[in-house]
């Protein structure tokens, strides 16, 4: 099986996927194949179902409904239990403030809001108030104040980006004609690109990056057809913290006529704020003619509570092309901005509120604090001879190492506690560094465990460890179709009672 998997991977990827699908219809290899994947799902349900057997277990609704205090109860205990995963800053990313200060006033505010729905907004008109004041405050940040830039809330990145590209799709549709629509995404791009391309049945133009992680400019430039809709650039990509030469591809794409979408969902409250601070950071907003739009989380650096995020567009004929509204329906007239009908609108008061409280000096020294613990752990990484940073990034670390395997360094680590970011294409890991990482004592931590870890991985080559297995497979296996399997086998197993 290995022998073969070793010259599959030396295929053109469509015979490839010829040879994946027949092969799985020979018993002997679907029986070999479902084995491994059970072995997998074996070592991942441990994980995954923590409190199997430890709280009580519902498959059908109680009879009698419990009270409220026990169900609280149990609540707070698995609150206690995970939040020791994030509370000492051993997590990449995820939780990006984290304070309990400022959890407690989020709380608050979410408390004095629960019932408000932004669709229905004549029942409740503040949640209109905190929604356009909270995109114009983002357009402004990200150098749009005085033009006419425009744009929604949404519930998080990845809707966000699906908005983008489903707008253009349907702009160029209607304004140039395009019934084959083409994306230029880098393929370090989010994944949530390839979602919408699914989804919208928009074609994915993959172009490469170059040595810093960078989408090529020259491929981008190649990449442009009659069908092209939109050009993507990532400021900064989540692999490797890398930011795309978004002012030259933006140009590229206003010279055309075509859509330029940064996705600034990870750094637009970073980047702003660290440019003022003095550091190099590259143009990537509205500043530059040729971006027609920007995604932007709120519930990352932001601080905002998880479920919010920001898409802005260049003006409001673009904005209409986001929007569903329909005449004829005989419950009345109904509109909404983004894919949702209902939403929380004490999420929008919440993202408000971290906005207006955080305020432009929060930000800045919230910002501060990150880069320059993150400059300490870049550094730290870079002075362990077995590893090496990918890039030069900001704030998201990644490493790789050409003589040891760094998913068994992965793996050590979480032995550690720590939850890191286990990357391919190449074979890397990342921190995602947050206010989290910021605390006295955090990075030097880490660095010590991380030396630690190396040492041990090269002590112990022998030892497979727990996820490593399972990371090298998702990296080198070239039947991919394998790897999607075993990916929905996940979501299967999360689903699990």
């Amino acid at each position: 099986m290995d022998t073969l998997m070793k010259q599959a991977g030396k295929l053109n990827p469509r015979v490839l996927a010829f040879l994946e699908k027949r092969m799985k219809n020979i018993p002997s290899v679907a029986k070999k194949i479902e084995g491994e994947y059970a072995e997998i799902m074996t070592e991942l349900e441990t994980s995954v179902k923590p409190y199997k057997n430890k709280f009580t277990t519902f498959t059908q609704i109680p009879a009698k409904g419990r009270s409220h205090a026990e169900i609280l109860g149990e609540m707070d205990a698995m609150r206690a239990l995970e939040e020791s995963h994030w509370k000492d800053g051993f997590i990449s990313g995820a939780v990006y403030h984290g304070d309990q200060e400022h959890i407690d006033f989020l709380n608050q505010v979410y408390a004095l809001n629960s019932q408000s729905n932004p669709l229905h907004a004549d029942v409740w008109p503040s949640a209109t108030k905190f929604e356009a004041e909270i995109v114009a405050m983002t357009a402004n940040m990200l150098s749009g104040a005085g033009t006419d830039v425009c744009g929604t809330l949404s519930s998080g990145g990845t809707e966000s980006i699906m908005l983008a590209m489903k707008t253009y799709r349907d702009w160029a549709r209607e304004t140039k004609g395009i019934t084959k629509p083409e994306m230029i995404v880098p393929v370090t791009a989010h994944a949530a690109f390839d979602k919408a391309s699914q989804y919208f049945n928009i074609k994915t133009i993959h172009v490469p990056v170059d040595e810093n992680f960078r989408a090529d400019l020259k491929a981008v430039k190649k990449a442009i057809s009659r069908n092209t809709i939109v050009i993507v650039g990532s400021a900064p990509s989540f692999p490797h913290g890398a930011i795309d030469p978004i002012a030259e591809m933006s140009e590229l794409a206003r010279q055309h006529n075509i859509g330029f979408h940064t996705d600034a969902c990870l750094g637009g409250f970073v980047l702003p704020w660290a440019e003022k601070l003095g550091y190099n950071v590259p143009a990537f907003d509205f500043r530059l003619a040729g971006v027609t739009s920007i995604s932007v989380d709120t519930h990352k650096y932001g601080y905002a509570a998880k479920g919010t995020s920001v898409i802005l567009y260049r003006n409001q004929e673009l904005r209409h092309f986001q929007y569903y509204t329909t005449t004829e329906w005989p419950g009345g007239l109904y509109f909404s901005p983004t894919f949702a009908g209902s939403r929380p609108g004490a999420l929008s008061a919440s993202c408000w509120a971290a906005l207006t409280s955080m305020g432009e000096e929060g930000y800045m020294t919230a910002t501060k604090r990150i880069l320059e613990t993150a400059e300490k752990i870049k550094q730290g990484v870079r002075e362990i001879p077995e590893l090496h940073v990918l890039g030069d990034p900001f704030f998201v670390v990644a490493f790789a190492s050409e003589s040891i395997n760094v998913y068994k360094v992965l793996d050590h680590m979480s032995h550690k506690k720590w939850s890191l970011n286990g990357l391919h294409k190449p074979t890397c890991v990342h921190l995602c560094v947050t206010l989290r990482h910021t605390q006295p004592g955090v990075a030097e931590r880490f660095l010590t465990d991380l030396r630690e870890a190396v040492e041990y991985v090269k002590g112990h080559p022998e030892e497979k460890g727990s996820m490593a297995p399972v990371y090298g497979m998702a990296a080198t296996i070239p039947m991919r179709g394998m790897v999607s399997d075993l990916l929905k086998k996940y979501l299967d197993l999360i689903f699990k009672v």
